[in-house]
This record gives structure tokens, sequence and C-alpha cells, in this order.
């Protein structure tokens, strides 16, 4: 089974996490459908308390499946202003819609300079076609 495109203007880290902006301006994180399909089923989802100041590429969270606990590292900086709360009861909504209703924190950007130290939707293919060689 195929999985569905990515959302346009999305941009990604090398640990697998994502930001797009909503028509706010804010930076919506989450992790990557391939992501989501390594994991396997998402079982729990600890995230930072709104208020938390994320730094690009640092942690920021952690996720555990059935096969592991992983960490989750921004792909931007900036402060939290939502946290998905949904998903802290439905972990699985990461693994069924990633880029959708398994979204993890809103962001008010420090530094929106740093979208350019992500990956577009191409560079992310070619970056995982790398891996999967």
């Amino acid at each position: 089974m195929e999985s569905p495109p990515r959302p346009e203007g999305v941009r990604y880290s090398e640990e697998h996490e994502w930001v797009a902006l909503d028509e706010e301006g804010y930076g919506i994180i989450g992790i990557s459908d391939y992501a989501a399909g390594e994991l396997g089923d998402v079982v729990y989802v600890q995230l930072p308390d709104v208020g938390a100041q994320l730094t690009q590429f640092k942690k920021f969270g952690e996720v555990e499946s059935v096969k592991a606990v992983s960490d989750l590292f921004s792909p931007i900086s900036g402060e939290v202003v939502a946290v998905n709360d949904q998903i802290m009861s439905a972990p699985e909504m990461v693994n069924e819609q990633p880029f959708g209703t398994g979204w993890m924190v809103r962001v008010r950007l420090s530094n929106p300079d740093e979208l350019q130290n992500l990956m577009d939707n191409d560079s992310y293919d070619a970056f995982l076609s790398g891996l999967q060689h």
C-alpha cells in the first residue's frame, strides 16, 4: 500500500520530525510518515508543556511504540503554544495521520530562518532513499 503524498510546504529534519507553518505563521510539529511506519504502533507520547522553549535539533519529548522508545527532536526553535492532548489518550493517531490529527505541538517560532536548515519533500525523499540502500 502506497502512502498518500506528503503535504506541500512541510520541512523535515534528519531525525524525521516535520514542521509546517499554519495560516497564522505558527509551526506545527509532528513525526513523518516514515518515522511512524518505522516505529510501529505508537502506545505513548511524552510532550512538553505549553510555555516550554524548544531549541532546533534538541530533544523535546519521547514517543514509545511497541518496538522502542525514541526521542523527539525539535525541527525548529520556539515557544510551545499548544500541545495535541488528543494523542495522549489516542496515540495511534500518530500512526494513522502523522500529518493530520497526529500532530504533536504548535510553536511560536523564535527564528524562522532555521527553516532553511530543513529538507523539503523532494530532499527528504532523497534522504530516505539513501537510508534504504
